[in-house]
């Protein structure tokens, strides 16, 4: 059985920075697409990035993203980050990591592209 685990949530002021982590168990993440989601109150669930773990390639959700985040992975220690930047209020959501069944294919921005998820880790930006 999958589980993800997120971690590294808190509350920061603006212009500041966080470090999200994703730790995987139950199979190894180097041949899946593992990928970072939020949700604010009141609001769907939406893509944050991706990441191709058996290349390292990555994607984002530009409109959400604009260069402040980077998403990066660990084969050897199974866990997948996302580390932000310059976080601004509306950056305040509930973070989910997400793992698919299937492993390779293409990217996968959709949260219905994704089985697995995590619970969840608070990010509150104040202003």
């Amino acid at each position: 059985q999958v589980q993800l685990v997120e971690s590294g949530g808190g509350l920061v002021q603006v212009g500041g920075s966080l470090r999200l982590s994703c730790a995987a168990s139950g199979r190894p993440i180097s041949n899946f697409v593992m990928g970072w989601f939020r949700q604010a109150p009141g609001k769907e669930r939406e893509f944050v990035a991706a990441i191709i773990c058996w290349t390292g390639g990555t994607t984002y959700n530009t409109d959400v993203v604009k260069g402040r985040f980077a998403v990066s992975r660990d084969n050897n220690k199974n866990t997948v980050t996302l580390q932000m930047h310059d976080l601004k209020p509306e950056d305040t959501a509930v973070y989910y990591c997400a793992a698919p069944v299937r492993p390779f294919g293409d990217w996968r921005r959709s949260s219905s592209e994704y089985d697995y998820w995590g619970h969840g880790t608070q990010v509150t930006v104040s202003s």
